[in-house]
């Protein structure tokens, strides 16, 4: 509870900002490979190691930093810890904005710990339990990404929509031909189908319930779905799509982010693929 008044309740008043540090130039789907050590000494934690691709990293007032004890491997030993920004050891190395294909509103930073020591306060939960917490977060963060492809989607489908009624080919609105029109339909069907995806994963995490499943399949076909949808209000813009005076190509280009970050399309099938058909079987 006292982490809780720390750290949570500014973030929740929006009077600090915050970010989430896991992923590491060798560990992105891999998560459990993480290298950054946290070294217990005295009344402190030592980390050591590197983070990269942290969202908003050089904005934030402190980040939860995911880090392994010496001498453990994959999923054991890991834990998080609490790192304010000024803490003597912790550096920002790269910060990227307008350099990325999207999201350059969103600074994407690479961030550095050499002998960085927090007090034994800063372990955030229990001493290990770091990988069933970074399950969690993901868990909760992919539910909010199939949200945001929703909203993509909606945004890129109300431009095109409204470009059709008022673009004019052969003396008529573009909306009157058989082809855009079929393209509008097709956009606003998936979707619907990914809001209400997203709407079970989200129902079933109020009820309490397991929802891993239905949180992946909403983020992959959320995903999915986005890439599609923008891809077809370029389409109906035709060259207009592919400069800069409309918005749809901010659209295209955010909505590619949405398979890489908080688990990969990939890993989401792997994800769905095992609560339907059960783990391998390991040798």
């Amino acid at each position: 509870e006292e982490q809780k008044r720390e750290w949570l309740v500014p973030l929740a008043k929006g009077s600090k900002f915050g970010a989430w540090a896991l992923t590491e130039p060798e560990a992105g789907s891999d998560a459990a490979n993480l290298a950054t050590t946290a070294t217990a000494k005295g009344d402190e934690w030592v980390l050591n190691g590197a983070k990269r691709f942290i969202s908003n990293g050089s904005l934030a007032d402190y980040v939860f930093v995911y880090a392994r004890e010496p001498g453990t491997k994959r999923h054991e030993g890991l834990s998080c810890f609490v790192v304010p920004k000024g803490t003597r050891g912790f550096s920002v190395t790269k910060v990227e904005t307008t350099t990325k294909l999207g999201l350059r509103a969103s600074p994407t930073a690479d961030l550095a710990f050499e002998d960085c020591r927090v007090p034994k306060g800063n372990l955030v939960g229990k001493r290990g339990n770091g990988w069933e917490q970074a399950m969690r977060t993901l868990n909760n963060g992919r539910l909010g990404i199939a949200a945001g492809a929703v909203g993509v989607a909606r945004a890129a489908l109300e431009a095109a929509v409204k470009y059709a009624q008022q673009r004019k080919a052969f003396n008529r609105p573009i909306g009157d031909f058989q082809l855009i029109r079929e393209m509008i339909a097709e956009s606003a069907m998936e979707i619907d189908a990914a809001r209400l995806l997203t709407l079970r994963a989200a129902h079933m995490r109020d009820l309490g319930e397991d929802n891993t499943k239905e949180v992946s399949m909403a983020k992959l076909f959320g995903a999915q779905m986005a890439m599609r949808v923008t891809d077809r209000a370029i389409q109906v813009h035709g060259g207009y799509g592919f400069s800069g005076d409309f918005d749809v190509e901010r659209y295209f280009r955010d909505a590619r982010i949405l398979g890489l970050y908080e688990g990969t399309n990939e890993i989401q099938k792997l994800i769905i693929a095992e609560r339907v058909l059960g783990p391998t079987a390991k040798k």
